[in-house]
């Protein structure tokens, strides 16, 4: 009998929510502070290229431009838009990630379905994949979706 009740108990702690509520607060204030600084970085980013597009006219003159330096300012300006690109697909990530963390499915692999690990809920808050689901992805051939979070962080 005492086997019995012990095997109930497993199994209804395989299928319990594996986050605290101290621990989605802890979790949604590092989502929030991620938030906070990719807002910073696009306000900065941002500014940047009003800087440099004033300073482009302040120095266009029909003689002043050589056609090397003009491939390199839009090369730069490139460069600034697609990181302004990537803190803005960031931020989405990070603001369904707050979501799953209102309907508690946060924390949990798309994947495999089992919890992700706290480490790497800490490194990458807004990732959907534990290393194992990110692994079976990557042998099923799929890759991960182009949003995946690698993109972002470089895994």
């Amino acid at each position: 009998m005492a086997k019995s009740k012990k095997k109930t108990e497993k199994s209804k702690s395989a299928g319990k929510y594996p986050w605290s509520e101290s621990d989605l607060e802890f979790f949604k204030d590092l989502i929030l502070s991620k938030r906070k600084e990719a807002l910073e970085e696009i306000e900065c980013l941002r500014s940047q290229v009003v800087r440099d597009n004033r300073a482009d006219l302040d120095e266009d003159s029909e003689y002043s431009f050589h056609m090397a330096d003009a491939a390199s300012v839009s090369t730069d300006r490139e460069y600034v838009y697609r990181m302004i690109d990537r803190q803005e697909r960031l931020i989405g990530y990070l603001d369904r990630a707050l979501e799953r963390i209102e309907l508690k499915t946060y924390g949990i692999c798309r994947v495999t379905g089992k919890p992700i690990s706290r480490e790497r809920l800490e490194a990458i808050p807004h990732t959907e994949l534990s290393v194992e689901g990110k692994m079976l992805e990557k042998q099923q051939g799929s890759g991960g979706k182009p949003e995946d979070d690698a993109d972002l962080i470089g895994l």
